[in-house]
């Protein structure tokens, strides 16, 4: 991912020294594990923790000869090693072993930072939206006024969706924290399970059964919570932008003034530049999901089409998904928040988002339904014609015949909203840590 959607703590994950890095782990403790097991003498394993290491332009140097980066990065490793210790490295494995176990590891270190970022994105939320839970303004349906709702609540439906996404996100890491190290086509042939579950376990990962490969549908599923995570981003960045344009004005992303500029051209502009940029990525998110799923089918016990493609997908998902949720808890925390706006354009509508008050009270009254609903109707349609007040047309009306108090009880604003709270309310539910139960293996090589 380029610099400019990349935040440090991801990026370091992702970088060519932690790769190179987590691959020499693999390596040593299998090592370990052989000398556990009397294979290897233990001061050759030793030596073999004391001295391997690597040179990343080693490295690529070495694979422009060999046209393989496992055997370049083990020539390397063992080079610094030395005989007679050096034999041991890569004893019994193969590529796959080191390569799928380590993005496993890596893979779990980054969801943990997925896990940290949407945590703190909730929780943003929550406060904002306890802050705005008796924020009244306008719901809209299909862009257009429908009923009274606040602004609170909408936060709060943010919140439980975010919530959702940290759940996706464990099961995510769940599927993923998982290793192997059981040979060329899974069987074991030249490597003791042991020696995979002593390697497992270090790495924090449960072994499972295996082909030379592990099976991709568990990276395709950390590949959807991230398209998740920037869909969820996209939808609350996309309704900022709504309420951000000129004619609504409700609410705006952060803007520093005296030192930002909306526009080159025009002064005046307070573009929402930020949703924007997080709506577009979202576009990338779920582009990956398909190359993820793509990958899933490989030829027999394996190919490597997979492997060019997650060398893109999987730094790149993950980072940008970690971008948008950092960047996104940032506008939450200091977006403009326009009540008396907001009051305004509930109040635009001539009283229209009453209507259905008043259809339920014409049907109390002893109306039909149809017959309620042609009268409301064609009132609505007379308020829009004449710009006055829905109520004075209502009262105007002899077919409607409700009361004065009976009509202003359809336009009160706290009747409307008095059940609005349940959406706040229902946050006191996050409160509960996630919790994602371990699948349940059958046949997994440590047992």
């Amino acid at each position: 991912m380029i610099p400019r959607y990349s935040l440090a703590p991801m990026a370091v994950l992702w970088s060519d020294e932690a790769r190179y890095g987590t691959w020499l782990e693999v390596e040593v403790l299998a090592v370990e594990a052989w000398a556990e097991l009397g294979v290897v003498p233990r001061e050759h394993a030793a030596d073999v923790r004391a001295r391997a290491g690597f040179d990343v332009q080693a490295v690529e140097d070495r694979e422009r000869v060999t046209e393989h980066d496992v055997a370049a990065f083990v020539d390397v490793v063992q080079e610094r090693v030395g005989p007679p210790a050096a034999s041991w490295v890569h004893y019994g494995l193969t590529s796959s072993d080191v390569v799928d176990t380590a993005l496993s590891a890596t893979l779990v270190r980054a969801s943990d930072l997925l896990l940290d970022a949407a945590a703190a994105l909730e929780g943003t939320i929550v406060a904002r939206a306890r802050e705005h839970a008796g924020t009244p303004m306008v719901g809209r349906t299909h862009g257009v006024h429908a009923e009274p709702t606040t602004f609170g609540a909408k936060l709060a439906l943010w919140a439980l969706q975010v919530r959702r996404d940290r759940v996706r996100l464990a099961r995510a890491r769940e599927a993923v924290a998982v290793g192997k190290l059981s040979g060329a086509v899974g069987t074991y042939s030249n490597v003791d399970p042991r020696v995979e579950a002593h390697v497992c376990e270090r790495l924090g990962l449960r072994p499972v059964p295996a082909t030379q490969v592990l099976a991709r549908d568990r990276h395709a599923e950390l590949l959807y919570a991230c398209a998740s995570v920037g869909a969820s981003v996209e939808s609350f960045a996309q309704e900022i932008r709504l309420l951000q344009r000129t004619e609504v004005r409700e609410v705006e992303e952060p803007f520093r003034g005296g030192a930002q500029k909306g526009s080159s051209a025009m002064p005046h502009k307070r573009n929402p530049v930020k949703c924007e940029q997080l709506c577009g990525l979202a576009r990338v998110l779920r582009a990956n999901l398909h190359a993820g799923l793509e990958n899933v089918a490989l030829w027999h016990e394996r190919d490597i089409s997979h492997s060019s493609v997650e060398r893109i997908v999987l730094p790149d998902s993950t980072t940008l998904a970690h971008y948008v949720l950092v960047r996104f808890r940032d506008v939450v925390e200091r977006m403009q928040v326009y009540p008396d706006r907001m009051r305004e354009n509930l109040d635009a509508s001539y009283g229209l988002v009453f209507s259905q008050p008043v259809l339920l009270a014409l049907v109390e009254a002893g109306r039909s339904r149809d017959e309620a609903y042609r009268i409301v109707q064609r009132a609505a349609m007379a308020t829009w014609e004449q710009r006055r007040p829905f109520a004075d047309v209502l009262r105007e009306d002899p077919e409607v015949g409700l009361d004065e108090d009976r009509l202003a009880a359809c336009f009160d604003l706290d009747r409307a909203l008095a059940h609005a709270h349940r959406t706040v309310d229902a946050l006191d539910a996050l409160d509960e840590p996630v919790r994602v139960p371990l699948p349940d293996v059958v046949g997994e090589a440590s047992r």
